[in-house]
């Protein structure tokens, strides 16, 4: 076995082509239907918000989409990424697993997000669109956007959940930086949100309500379109560059995962990681276990229904059948920002209804001890977001110490938290706190979902 660090691909050998599951699935994803018919939507519904090049992406049958040389051009600026072996954290885990992760912080904005935001603004801009709309959580994707729209020469206008807006300040200085425009949501400029101030002056936000207020934006001009940063199948699409690298790192490695794991938000980071893994096995080329995290505080997955849903608050969105909380719900403002989220992506909960995945919730405080512990021994302070992801992996690397087993683990270090470290100031203070969340909190959002498809 290979003693090395780092595995690194050459530039001539990143992905030329992003790869599209659903082919692949057993049977399809329902299909997101439109909340007055109750039918599918077509193209022309989809149109106000987004260029025909996405739209078509969104529905698309073939197996796999050429990355336009724009794009790849400015990929290069960070892929491919580098994959790591954790040598360190195994010996301080006392473990005889071997560790891997797939770091995506080596991009401008210090996150996987610009693999989607980058091809996102491309087809915008060759269609004529001259401004974005979009939402943020912790910032990573109003960032990414924001950076993107600087690339193509696009004006960028972004919705930070307040909760976040407050806490990382940094954060929207970053996406000022790129040339964007940045509101606390819920804010004062949109119906929606000031629907939402009227009944909760001092609300603490959520991207359902971000999301709304974005989409409500872009609707009412021609000239722009809105972007967004996880949830939807082309958003994921864009992603598997991801593991589309790893499957060839891991060749350079000699191994094979047997455990495969993500942090949940919306799906993107972690359909990016495994989607192009879970391809080969469903061919029967291997057989990892694949496994997401999400926070106890917004378990949408393991506590949610599968259900149809708005992909926002406000109710603009189409139905999407996916695993949610219902759009109402307003997750507490934990610090893992790009987690709280009602709904999870509707081809990841597709799925997870199939079998194909498992899921698991934790507590922030045992998230943030993973991240400290990996910061510790490997050197990179995770984003708070993947540290839902770590602290399943040092979960399963000291089952592994008790039972003696040599797993593989693979993770995605979707990010660093150079932005975030009020988020570890709260944790080494002994100021933060978990969230418990009551099951009749859920019931209460859950009530408010559309009439039954």
């Amino acid at each position: 076995m290979s003693g090395r660090t780092k595995f690194l691909l050459d530039e001539s050998e990143m992905p030329t082509q992003w790869y599209n599951i659903i082919p692949d699935l057993p049977e399809p994803p329902p299909p997101p239907l439109h909340p007055g018919t109750k039918q599918p939507v077509g193209p022309d519904d989809l149109a106000p918000l987004f260029p025909q090049a996405l739209i078509a992406q969104e529905v698309s049958g073939e197996s796999y989409i050429d990355i336009p040389d724009e794009v790849q051009d400015v990929y290069r600026l960070w892929r491919p990424s580098p994959l790591y072996r954790a040598h360190r954290l195994e010996r301080a885990l006392g473990t005889p697993a071997r560790i891997y992760y797939k770091y995506e912080g080596v991009s401008p904005v210090g996150s996987h997000k610009p693999n989607t935001a980058v091809p996102q603004a491309f087809y915008n801009a060759r269609e004529g669109v001259t401004k974005l709309t979009t939402e943020t959580g912790a910032g990573q994707w109003g960032s990414a956007l924001a950076f993107a729209c600087a690339v193509f020469g696009l004006e960028c206008e972004v919705w930070q959940v307040r909760a976040s807006y407050d806490q990382k300040p940094y954060r929207k200085l970053m996406m000022e930086t790129f040339g964007a425009t940045v509101h606390p949501s819920p804010s004062d400029l949109t119906v929606s949100g000031r629907a939402v101030l009227a009944e909760h002056p001092d609300s603490t936000g959520s991207l359902g309500i971000a999301i709304s207020e974005a989409v409500e934006m872009a609707a009412a001009d021609p000239d722009t379109r809105y972007a967004l940063g996880s949830v939807l199948n082309h958003v994921l699409l864009h992603q598997t560059v991801i593991g589309e690298e790893a499957l060839k790192q891991f060749e350079l490695a000699g191994d094979t995962p047997d455990v495969i794991v993500g942090c949940t938000g919306g799906g993107s980071n972690f359909g990016g990681l495994a989607f192009p893994f879970l391809r080969e096995k469903l061919a029967g080329r291997m057989s990892p276990a694949i496994r997401a995290v999400e926070p106890a505080a917004c378990p949408s997955l393991t506590r949610g229904v599968y259900a149809y849903d708005f992909g926002d608050t406000a109710g603009l969105t189409p139905l999407l059948k996916m695993h949610t909380l219902g759009h109402g719900f307003i997750p507490d403002p934990i610090h893992a920002g790009g987690l709280r989220y009602h709904g999870m992506s509707p081809l990841l909960s597709h799925i997870y209804e199939l079998g194909l995945i498992d899921a698991v919730a934790l507590p922030q405080q045992e998230c943030f001890a993973a991240g400290v512990r990996f910061a510790r021994a490997e050197g990179i302070i995770p984003a708070p977001e993947p540290t839902h992801a770590l602290a399943e992996c040092v979960r399963e690397a000291l089952r592994c110490k008790e039972t003696g087993e040599e797993k593989v683990i693979l993770t995605a270090l979707c990010g660093h938290a150079h932005l975030d470290l009020p988020a570890y100031g709260a944790y080494l203070g002994g100021e933060m706190i978990d969230h418990d969340l009551p099951e009749e909190e859920i019931e209460r959002a859950l009530a408010e979902l559309p009439a039954s498809t």
